[in-house]
């Protein structure tokens, strides 16, 4: 009985760190207003600013995830997809989970509205100049908005 329990247990172990021990995939987005104006949204569980994003549900497409987190977090509308800004993929970019962030410029529209209230605190909108300082935004958002702002397409 000891022995079959334990090869039970060793078999979940198995099973659970294959299925845990793969990163997550997550979109972000570079809301931009017809003003040009960039929307950040501020965290509730560390109050940084940060892209708008998340993880993609399953059976869901990046364009999908992109457009529900946008509305989630915003309550804007995505008007029309730019460019692929960069893949972000290092195990420490987030302290919570190793995640794979796909960032994509995003045309966007409509009223801020922040539907999401658990998880954001506050919709902004930035001139490129008045984005706050890398001090205050989350995970690795200082670098994701660099590489936008400088027209690099990163994989990192």
């Amino acid at each position: 009985m000891l022995k079959s329990v334990k090869r039970l247990w060793q078999f979940a172990q198995t099973v659970l760190g294959i299925i845990f021990r793969h990163p997550v995939t997550g979109v972000s987005v570079v809301p931009i207003l017809p003003d040009g104006q960039i929307i950040l949204v501020r965290r509730r569980d560390n109050g940084k600013w940060a892209l708008p994003g998340g993880m993609v549900d399953w059976g869901e497409d990046i364009p999908t995830a992109m457009r529900r987190e946008l509305l989630e977090e915003t309550g804007l509308e995505l008007v029309k997809m730019g460019r692929l800004v960069g893949v972000y993929s290092a195990p420490d970019r987030d302290s919570r989970i190793h995640s794979i962030c796909i960032l994509v410029e995003a045309e966007v529209q409509g009223t801020v509205k922040i539907q999401d209230e658990l998880e954001i605190s506050e919709v902004k909108a930035f001139s490129r100049e008045s984005i706050p300082s890398k001090d205050n935004l989350s995970h690795d958002y200082a670098r994701q908005i660099q590489d936008y702002l400088e027209g690099r397409t990163t994989l990192a």
